[in-house]
């Protein structure tokens, strides 16, 4: 059964050490980034912008710094769920919050490595190898960027109350909409819950042949496990002082547990105004010349 250390959050998912993480950045890491030379004249960066986001994040009044990235590999272990009862796996469900915070806090050092005042367009991604069907690669990627002229508000700075660079998995448009309108990414907030669903009896089984009827147990299996993703991910918004969660998506995930057991998975980006007033642009029509 995998062990997941560190500290308790609201949810009951841990999250790692801080002193833990620097250490875990390969020298190699390091060594890519010291090359980039951020701030200096003639610096060189990389990104996974596209080319219109790069140009956006450029006029929102960021430059890009480099490519930024953090890995994990996890052993996801095992923990037995009653056949007949719906229930949360609390240890998977740790496990797999872990493993992505390990992902997400590495990339997070090598963006404050660079000096970054934040991370643009992060993907977080998870793929199980061959080499065992319970090992799982969790991996976070994104381009770190540092403000050139942008205005921080009345904080004076872009970091979050964490004092780490802020994470945002928003396109290069929808953050500069995000900027210009007067709002500002302060992190990535995320809920995990491992939800093992009870299987029907016999009886259960046959009584619902050739009729339409819902099966309450199923139901409510999956209403729980929703909820219980949603509720964390909003507990780390409300720690944040957030004015809100946007962009979240609701993801749902079997992986290699079977067809009765699951994971619901909720992400998005907690903001924060940046000045009273927000003036937003009003939307305008485009007709493709080719129509």
């Amino acid at each position: 059964m995998t062990e997941a250390t560190g500290r308790e959050t609201a949810g009951g998912t841990a999250r790692p050490a801080a002193g833990a993480i620097s250490e875990a950045v390969p020298e190699q890491a390091m060594r890519r980034l010291a090359q980039l030379q951020p701030g200096e004249k003639g610096s060189f960066f990389t990104s996974d912008l596209t080319v219109n986001e790069f140009l956006l994040v450029r006029e929102a009044g960021f430059r890009p710094l480099g490519l930024v990235l953090g890995s994990s590999v996890y052993h996801v272990g095992m923990q037995l769920g009653r056949w007949s009862k719906n229930q949360e796996l609390t240890k998977l469900s740790q496990a797999m919050y872990h493993a992505r915070d390990l992902a997400m806090s590495r990339m997070e050092a090598e963006a404050s490595a660079l000096g970054a005042d934040g991370i643009v367009g992060v993907r977080l991604d998870i793929e199980f190898k061959e080499f065992g069907s319970d090992i799982a690669e969790f991996i976070a990627v994104g381009t770190a960027v540092k403000a050139d002229g942008a205005d921080p508000g009345p904080g004076g700075t872009w970091l979050n109350n964490k004092g780490k660079p802020f994470t945002s998995d928003l396109s290069g448009q929808d953050f500069w909409t995000l900027i210009r309108a007067g709002y500002a990414p302060l992190d990535m907030v995320m809920g995990s819950c491992v939800y093992h669903v009870a299987h029907q009896r016999f009886a259960q089984a046959l009584s619902t042949t050739g009729r339409n009827v819902e099966i309450e147990t199923f139901t409510q299996a999956l209403y729980n496990a929703r909820e219980l993703a949603m509720s964390r991910m909003q507990a780390e918004g409300k720690a944040l002082d957030a004015e809100g969660i946007v962009a979240v998506q609701l993801r749902q995930h079997s992986h290699s547990w079977g067809s009765h057991t699951t994971e619901f998975f909720a992400i998005g980006t907690a903001v924060r105004p940046l000045r009273d007033d927000h003036v937003i642009d009003r939307p305008t029509m485009v007709l493709g010349l080719d129509a």
